[in-house]
C-alpha cells in the first residue's frame, strides 16, 4: 500500500522551485522530510529521547552527510564507502547547527540528533543552501519542542542583480556568496565571501535573502497543518527557586560589576569571578551545595551576565577598561622562522596566531573529492587551536569542527586577493598561541602578513575584526562593542566578524542572537567594524608594506612553460625516464599537465638553484627544438666516424644529426679529421630530410664560397644513370640476370 504523502512548493522564480514532501520515507524517525530541486533530493530527519541527559546543555547533534552514489560515483580510497566527514559537510554541518540550537527551549537537555543526507544530486543545485530548510522542516513535523521554523538560503549578485540559491556555474561570476539563515521575523546567522562590497551593499543582500527565507518558513507551517501538526511533548523542565535566586543576585551582582568595572587582565578577572563564586558556595552549608548547586551555578552566572552587560550599556565600560571602539594593542612582526617560505606573528591584546606560508606546485594542490564538488584549491588554509592556548590541558582528538569553520573563513577572507597568475600552491597554517576574542581575525592578520613575507604578490592586504553587541529591549539601550574579548563574545547578543580590504568586505560570519535586530543597527555596527578593520590594517602595512619582489633565497622559484601536447610524451620519456634523470640532475620538481581545453602541456619546474631550473628550460627547448630549412646554425663535433662527424646543435644540447664527410668541403676530404676534430664549433646549414637517405642532411661547405674553377663531381645517381645506358650509344633494355 502507497503511503499518503503531503507537499509544499516554494516558487524561486526563473522557473525554479523547491518541493517539501513528508509522509513517504523515515516514518519511525520523530519527524522526516525530502527535499527536492531539480535532481537534486535530501533526506533530513531528527530524533530526539524522551528522556533528558545528565547535562547541563542541549547534546544536539546536526549530521550532514553526501552520498556518492547521489551521483553516480565511488567514494574514492582503498575502502568504498563514504568514512568521516569531509571539511565541505562539516561547514554545512556548521551552518546549519548555529540556526537550530539557540531555538530549542533553554532548559531542554534530552539527546538529539538531526540528519540530512544528500541522496539524488544535481549539478545545478547546491544542497547545502537547502540543508537548514530541511533540517527545520523535519523538526516542525515531530513533537519535539522547537521556538519556531527557520530556513537558509544562499544568495549571489552577478551584474548587480541579486540571485536566490544560484547554481555553482553562476556562483562562479557573482561577486557575493553568502548562506543567510533566518526565522520569519529575526535575522540568526550569516557566513559568507564577497569581493570587496560595502557594508549598505551586504545589508541588502540580507534583507533580500530574508524575503526568500520568510516564504520557505511559511511553506513549512502549511506543510505541518496539512500533515497534522503534533502536540509539543511534555518533558521536566528545568527547577526553580525564585528565593534562592534572589539571594544569589545580591551577593553576585555589585561585586561582580565592581570585578568588571576594575579593568584587569583575563587571568586577574577569571580568578576574581572564581573567588567570588566560591565565597557564594561557601556561604551553603554542603547538603545545601549538593543539593542546589546546579541552580547555584546557574544563578550566579545570570548575575554575571547582568551586571557585565549593564557596565557597558550604563558607563560605556568593558571587562578590560576599554571604550566600546578601543582596540587592544597590536604588535607584529614577519620573517620570525629562519627557514620557512613565509612567516608572521599578530598578536592583539591576549590574542596570538603564528601564519606559516609554504609554496609549491599544483601537485600540492588541495583535492575536493565530494558527490557534490569535484575540484582542486591552489589556495588553502589551516587553522590550529592547541589547548595551552586558552590556558587548558584536554585531549587532542583531531581536527574540531571550530577548527575546520574558523579556518574556511580565513580562507575566504584572503583567497580572492590572491593573483590568478600566481604559479604556487600557496599553503597558509595558522598556529593560534594564545586566544581571548577572535583568533581566526588573528589568523587573517597574520596570514596576510605571511604571504606577502613569501612574496606572493598579494592584490591588497587584508584583516579582520570581531565585533559584539549587547542590547536592552526594554530601555532600547546598545553598545556595539570593537574587537570584542572572549567573555564579551559569551555575554552579548552578536558576534560578528568582518574581514576586508581598504575598498571593501571580502568575508564576514555573524551570529545574531537577538530577536529583530534592525537593519539599522546592523549597518551601524558594520561600519564601527569597517574603523576598526582599517585602524588593524594599518598596523599590518606599517610592518611589511608591499609583498616582497621575490621569493627568499631558500623559498623555491617556480617557473610555468607552455609546450605544444605532441611534446608532452618526449619531455617525460619512456616510463618517465627523461623528466626523472632531470629532476635528479637538477635538483628540480617538474609537473607536467595538460590543458583540457587547448590541449597543451603546462610545465611547471620548482627548484632554489635557478641554475638548475634554467638547466631543465634548455633541455625542453631542446627537446621541442625544430631547425627550418635553409637557416644556418652553430654545431659542435661531439663524435668522428669514418664517413662523417656527428655534431650537435649548441642551442639545443642532445639533438644530434650527421655532417657527411662529402659535405665538410668543396674539394675532395679524405679523412675526416683534416677538416674538423672532436670539439670543434663550426656551422652548418639545414637542408631537411634527404629524399634519396630520408635522414636529415646539414652541411658546412653549403656556407663556404666555392673555389675558383671548381667542377663539382656528378652525383652518384647521375653516374648510376650513365652507366644504366647503352655504352654504344644506344638505350637497350638489359637482359635479365640469370640465376
Amino acid at each position: 500500500m502507497i503511503p499518503k504523502t503531503f507537499k509544499e512548493v516554494i516558487d524561486l522564480g526563473d522557473g525554479r522551485e523547491i518541493s517539501i514532501e513528508t509522509g513517504k520515507l523515515a516514518k519511525q524517525a520523530h519527524g522526516s522530510v525530502v527535499v527536492q530541486s531539480g535532481k537534486c533530493m535530501l533526506l533530513a530527519t531528527v530524533v530526539s529521547n524522551y528522556h533528558a541527559a545528565d547535562v547541563d546543555f542541549l547534546p544536539l547533534t546536526v549530521d550532514y552527510r553526501e552520498k556518492f552514489a547521489a551521483a553516480g560515483r565511488y567514494p574514492g580510497g582503498f575502502f568504498k564507502r563514504e568514512a568521516r566527514p569531509s571539511d565541505g559537510e562539516v561547514l554545512t554541518m556548521r551552518l546549519v547547527d548555529r540556526v537550530l540550537r539557540p531555538l530549542f527551549p533553554k532548559d531542554y537537555h534530552a539527546e538529539t540528533q538531526v540528519m540530512i543526507q544528500l541522496m539524488s544530486h544535481d549539478e545545478d543545485v547546491m544542497p547545502d543552501a537547502m540543508a537548514g530548510l530541511a533540517a527545520s522542516t523535519a523538526i516542525q513535523l515531530s513533537d519535539i519542542p522547537f521556538e519556531c521554523p527557520i530556513s537558509e538560503v544562499r544568495v549571489g549578485r552577478i551584474n548587480g542583480e541579486l540571485i536566490i540559491n544560484p547554481t555553482l556555474k553562476q556562483l562562479k561570476e557573482s561577486d557575493i556568496d553568502m548562506v543567510i539563515g533566518a526565522s520569519e521575523d529575526s535575522v540568526m546567522m550569516v557566513e559568507g565571501e564577497l569581493k570587496e562590497i560595502s557594508e549598505e551593499e551586504m545589508v541588502k543582500a540580507i534583507e533580500f535573502a530574508h524575503d526568500a527565507i520568510k516564504a520557505q518558513c511559511e511553506a513549512q507551517r502549511k506543510l505541518a497543518e496539512a500533515f497534522g501538526k503534533k502536540e509539543v511533548r511534555e518533558y521536566d523542565p528545568e527547577p526553580e527557586d525564585e528565593e534562592l535566586e534572589k539571594k544569589v543576585y545580591e551577593m553576585v551582582y555589585d561585586k561582580s560589576y565592581a570585578i568588571a568595572k576594575a579593568g584587569s587582565s583575563k587571568q586577574e578577572r577569571g580568578q576574581a569571578f572564581s573567588d567570588l563564586k566560591e565565597e557564594v558556595f561557601e556561604s551553603y552549608t554542603e547538603e545545601e551545595q549538593e543539593e542546589l548547586g546546579a541552580l547555584i551555578h546557574k544563578y550566579f552566572a545570570k548575575a554575571h551576565k547582568e551586571a557585565v552587560r549593564n557596565l557597558t550599556l550604563n558607563e560605556g565600560l568593558r571587562l578590560d577598561g576599554r571604550k566600546t571602539t578601543d582596540i587592544r594593542p597590536i604588535w607584529c612582526e614577519v620573517d620570525y622562522l629562519p627557514s620557512v617560505h613565509g612567516s608572521s606573528i599578530f598578536t592583539r591584546g591576549e590574542t596570538q596566531a603564528l601564519a606559516t606560508v609554504t609554496l609549491g606546485t599544483s601537485r600540492d594542490s588541495n583535492i575536493i573529492d565530494m558527490p557534490s564538488y569535484e575540484g582542486e584549491e591552489s589556495f588553502y588554509l589551516h587553522y590550529n587551536f592547541p589547548p595551552f592556548s586558552t590556558g587548558e590541558a584536554r585531549p587532542i582528538r583531531g581536527t574540531s569542527r571550530r577548527e575546520v569553520g574558523h579556518g574556511n573563513l580565513a580562507q575566504r577572507a584572503l583567497k580572492g586577493m590572491i593573483p590568478e597568475d600566481c604559479p604556487y600552491t600557496v599553503r597558509v597554517v595558522s598556529e593560534v598561541l594564545e586566544s581571548n576574542g577572535s583568533s581566526s581575525m588573528a589568523t587573517v592578520c597574520s596570514g596576510t602578513m605571511a604571504i606577502m613575507d613569501a612574496g606572493v604578490q598579494l592584490k591588497k592586504p587584508v584583516s579582520g575584526i570581531a565585533m559584539g553587541l549587547i542590547t536592552d529591549t526594554e530601555t532600547g539601550k546598545y553598545a556595539v562593542l570593537s574587537d570584542i574579548l572572549g567573555d564579551e563574545d559569551h555575554l552579548g547578543d552578536m558576534d560578528f566578524k568582518v574581514t576586508g580590504t581598504e575598498e571593501g568586505i571580502t568575508a564576514c560570519q555573524m551570529d545574531i542572537k537577538v530577536k529583530g535586530l534592525s537593519y539599522e543597527i546592523l549597518v551601524k555596527a558594520l561600519m564601527q567594524a569597517k574603523e576598526g578593520r582599517l585602524h588593524i590594517l594599518k598596523h599590518l602595512t606599517d610592518t611589511i608594506e608591499a609583498p616582497r619582489p621575490e621569493v627568499k633565497s631558500y623559498a623555491p622559484k617556480i617557473v610555468t612553460k607552455i609546450i605544444p601536447g605532441e611534446y608532452i610524451g618526449a619531455v617525460i620519456g619512456s616510463g618517465g625516464k627523461v623528466i626523472q634523470e632531470l629532476q635528479k640532475e637538477t635538483n628540480t620538481t617538474i609537473v607536467i599537465n595538460e590543458d583540457p581545453e587547448t590541449e597543451e602541456g603546462i610545465v611547471e619546474i620548482l627548484g632554489t638553484d635557478q641554475a638548475g631550473i634554467d638547466a631543465v628550460i634548455a633541455k625542453i627547448e631542446a627537446v621541442m627544438f625544430k631547425p627550418e630549412v635553409g637557416s644556418a646554425y652553430e654545431v659542435q663535433v661531439i663524435k668522428l666516424l669514418d664517413f662523417g662527424a656527428v655534431v650537435e646543435y649548441v642551442e639545443a644540447p642532445g639533438n644530434e644529426v650527421l655532417l657527411h664527410v662529402s659535405e665538410l668541403a668543396w674539394e675532395r676530404t679524405d679523412k675526416v679529421t683534416d677538416v674538423v676534430n672532436l670539439g670543434d664549433v663550426i656551422d652548418v646549414k639545414y637542408f631537411g630530410l634527404d629524399p634519396r637517405t630520408k635522414k636529415e642532411k646539414v652541411s658546412r661547405k653549403a656556407l663556404l664560397p666555392k673555389p675558383e674553377g671548381f667542377v663539382e663531381r656528378p652525383s652518384r645517381n647521375d653516374r648510376g644513370d650513365r652507366r644504366g645506358g647503352d655504352r654504344r650509344g644506344g638505350n637497350r633494355d638489359r637482359k635479365p640476370r640469370r640465376d
